[in-house]
């Protein structure tokens, strides 16, 4: 019953004729240009007859199964593109915004490896990479459409391809975080079944307004921010994650403004809004009707998410509204979630126990350790276990091992990589008691059927033959000097004459960059870092405001982090 719309269409094609037969003039997507100002809309009809257009000049370039790169700016020529790929039969491939001057190394290399032969495309940013085309024959000789230039009664040439379940709709590119890029295969099945849990989890209905910044090209962005209203029939209104870096005042302005109950993103996006909204904007903001705060993508923070509702009580903002969630783009996007009407669940752990991965039965709040917000449980038939990735014995609840998952959003596999799609995409408990499932490369434990993630298995820091969680030591760092910048510290090792030594880098608030205290600042640092963590830090490395490096989704990614520590090409300010 549960699966009832997604075992009814086997494919996106179907669901959204469904919707332009059905609710035609039921507007889908809004864009706001700049952040506040209304540059378009697009009704369910208009999708689809865009998408029809659209997929008629594809297919007269082009074969089923193709790979086709999306290189847009934010707007809705993104989202007619999308579907005019899937309407044609072939694959997307999101790729990263594209600026001027922006180094091609990114998108030539998931050019390279999709083995894209079509890429879809604005006018404009067509006309401005025609000196690039001309200096680089990899990108010239792939097929280039501009599709915000053609007429709508092309679609009458549109043949509709035989698509199932099975069939590949995306290639969506790891963001990054520890290690090369690879491409994740998704189905349109498991789209579908992906998009029916977050709408189960988040009680979306036709009624739900929505607002998204998240990047189009990024699996929230899309998943969240394109195919949910379209699988859930709601409104969604789009804006560019740049204007919620530039002024986060504006997101939050356009919930207020259409009355939007689901927004999010990643902890950095409200640590935004509680450093950078005044007081006087805060007075005109209405946040009452915004009951699915989801959070995601990175750790979620007690601490942001008590001082966000501190700073928003104010506006209408209610606790229960925060949904924390965890996903990752190999299970398509969503893994967990709680109950949307539940405020977050939050234990505090010692820090010792986790230092030996053990989660003590009674969690109260002491001197000494660390609150973990809960990430829910699995839905609509998915399973989440816990695992000793050293012995593959399934872990009980308290005890910290790594998250895998199974189900029907766990996408394919990894495109060309047929070894690392059978290690990580097709695990086995030792006893071999459950299905094959997805090795996430997570750590975290259960306790009372909740997810709680505690790190990243590659990241985690083994010093003197004890664990340390980076983020845990990044939170003490950030807290310890009100020059750096929340959110924006790495931690790792580095190897010293055979010993594991600790590096830390940080930014440095742009305001504070030219009459800084480098002593007095690495003097903090390296007290709190031995006093929260018995440790002794070998490096610590400052560095300008924006220059650490971190994935499309927020990240910070610390296996990049330390190649340019150990190459020395670090954006420094000041080293201790």
């Amino acid at each position: 019953m549960q699966l009832a719309i997604s075992s009814k269409f086997s494919d996106l094609v179907e669901l959204l004729h469904h919707r332009a037969l059905h609710q035609s003039e039921k507007t889908g997507f809004i864009f706001l240009r700049n952040g506040d100002m209304e540059s378009g809309r697009l009704t369910y009809r208009e999708l689809d007859s865009a998408a029809r257009a659209i997929a008629a000049q594809i297919q007269a370039i082009a074969n089923v199964g193709e790979r086709a790169l999306l290189l847009f700016p934010p707007g809705l020529e993104f989202v007619t593109a999308f579907f005019g790929c899937l309407y044609a039969g072939l694959i997307t491939v999101p790729t990263h915004i594209f600026r001027a001057n922006q180094n091609l190394s990114k998108i030539l290399a998931i050019a390279a490896d999709s083995q894209a032969s079509v890429v879809l495309t604005t006018t404009a940013l067509l006309t401005n990479l025609k000196k690039q085309l001309a200096q680089n024959p990899t990108l010239a000789a792939l097929r280039w459409l501009a599709t915000d230039d053609i007429a709508s009664h092309d679609g009458e040439l549109w043949q509709q391809p035989s698509l199932s379940s099975d069939d590949l709709a995306l290639f969506q590119y790891t963001s990054g975080s520890t290690g090369t890029p690879r491409g994740v295969m998704v189905s349109h099945g498991n789209l579908l079944h992906n998009s029916a849990q977050i709408k189960k989890s988040f009680e979306h209905t036709h009624d739900t307004r929505a607002v998204m910044w998240l990047p189009l090209y990024h699996d929230m962005g899309l998943i969240g921010g394109v195919l949910q209203p379209l699988y859930s029939g709601f409104t969604v209104t789009l804006m560019s994650p740049i204007d919620l870096l530039q002024k986060p005042y504006q997101w939050l302005q356009a919930i207020t403004r259409y009355k939007a109950g689901t927004s999010g993103g990643p902890n950095f996006a409200y640590d935004l809004c509680i450093r950078k909204i005044t007081p006087e904007q805060r007075e005109s903001l209405d946040l009452s009707s915004w009951d699915v705060a989801f959070t995601g993508a990175e750790p979620v923070r007690a601490g942001t998410l008590e001082q966000f509702v501190v700073a928003f009580e104010s506006c209408g903002f209610r606790r229960e509204a925060f949904y924390p969630c965890y996903g990752l783009a190999e299970a398509t996007l969503l893994v967990s979630g709680g109950v949307k009407a539940h405020p977050p669940v939050i234990r505090h752990v010692e820090a010792t126990s986790l230092a030996h991965h053990q989660v003590p039965a009674a969690l109260a709040e002491l001197e000494g350790s660390r609150p973990i917000v809960g990430c829910g449980h699995a839905w609509l038939g998915q399973k989440i276990l816990i695992v000793d990735p050293k012995t593959l014995i399934q872990c009980p609840d308290g005890q910290i091992g790594e998250i895998w998952v199974s189900g029907l959003s766990v996408a394919k596999g990894y495109w060309n990589r047929p070894e690392e799609t059978e290690k990580t995409f097709n695990a086995h408990l030792a006893d071999g008691s459950e299905a094959p499932a997805l090795r996430t490369g997570d750590l975290g434990f259960m306790q009372d059927g909740e997810l709680f993630v505690t790190g990243r298995l590659k990241d985690l820091i083994i010093i003197r033959g004890r664990n340390h969680y980076p983020q845990d030591i990044e939170l003490t760092v950030e807290q310890s000097h009100e020059v750096l910048v929340s959110g924006c510290g790495a931690a790792f090792t580095v190897e010293v004459k055979g010993v594991e030594r600790l590096v830390v880098v940080h930014e440095v608030g742009r305001k504070y960059l030219r009459n800084i205290d480098v002593d007095d600042v690495v003097g903090n640092i390296r007290r709190a870092v031995a006093q929260q963590h018995e440790l002794d830090t070998y490096a610590l490395v400052l560095i300008r405001t924006a220059s650490m490096p971190k994935t499309s989704s927020g990240k910070v990614q610390r296996h990049l982090c330390r190649a340019k520590f150990l190459d020395g090409t670090l954006d420094v300010v000041g080293i201790g």
